[in-house]
């Protein structure tokens, strides 16, 4: 262990909510799925950025501590809260790309962040139960200090890090200032999958038109375009695929689509 480096204490980590509480902090945290960035405001943001070599044109990534928190931020129909509930109660990693709900939007600093936290049709992918580690953080961050928690995975842009904190890169750990490390963890998430096997990503859905207008309700008829679209394979695929058969009688399913 180098001084950046510190094993996961299975709850709160107070060293990580120590640098993200204050301007600029970042940090590399296990998920579910490996090791993202994590940052939360826009120097954060900047320096994230620029570890990565990152490409601006995406959706920037919301990690979201709670329901009540998702529904602050994001613009979303009764039947897209419906399918959000539904993961969260059962655990379910999910991300998607929605709108974000002016009153939010108005509350950002005028700062910059607001381009490099959502694409050009104001947009990001909002994201809940990506792992306990990290949204023990994005929750505290945002109920005690008012604090948004954006992430990036934690490898060079293209590469993945096989769920191993080894394999996050020389330039993001120079970065950084934290890294907590719980390799265990990750790998207990899909623990009869091999590091080439497992999924390095959660699944994504769009909800958002090509001009970045939320899907209409469907209220069970059929045949409703625009329809939710998912545009990314990841960890849980099928269980999302149920409950997103359940919830719209029309979704598509283009991976890639967005990218």
């Amino acid at each position: 262990m180098n001084d950046k480096k510190v094993v996961w204490n299975g709850s709160e980590q107070p060293e990580a909510l120590k640098v993200l509480s204050a301007s600029g902090g970042m940090i590399v945290c296990p998920t579910k799925v490996g090791y993202i960035i994590m940052t939360s405001d826009k120097e954060g943001l900047e320096r994230k950025f620029e570890a990565k070599k990152r490409n601006r044109n995406k959706p920037g990534v919301v990690l979201c501590g709670s329901i009540e928190q998702l529904k602050s931020l994001a613009q979303m129909t009764p039947e897209i809260e419906k399918f959000y509930q539904t993961h969260w109660d059962e655990d379910i990693l999910l991300g998607c790309i929605l709108p974000w709900k002016e009153e939010a939007i108005n509350n950002l600093p005028s700062n910059g962040i607001k381009e490099l936290m959502m694409d050009n049709r104001r947009t990001s992918c909002f994201v809940i139960k990506f792992g306990k580690p990290g949204e023990i953080i994005a929750k505290s961050l945002w109920e005690k200090h008012g604090k948004l928690s954006f992430a990036s995975s934690a490898n060079p842009s293209g590469q993945g890090n096989r769920g191993l904190v080894e394999n996050i890169g020389s330039r993001i750990e120079e970065y950084t200032d934290l890294i907590i490390c719980a390799n265990d963890y990750v790998k207990s998430i899909q623990p009869n999958e091999t590091e080439k096997t497992r999924y390095e990503q959660g699944v994504m859905i769009s909800m958002v038109d090509k001009k970045g207008n939320i899907v209409p309700e469907q209220q069970k008829n059929r045949n409703i375009t625009p329809c939710p679209v998912l545009i990314r394979k990841g960890l849980d695929v099928d269980k999302i695929i149920k409950i997103l058969s359940n919830t719209f009688n029309s979704w598509d399913f283009r991976h890639g689509d967005y990218y």
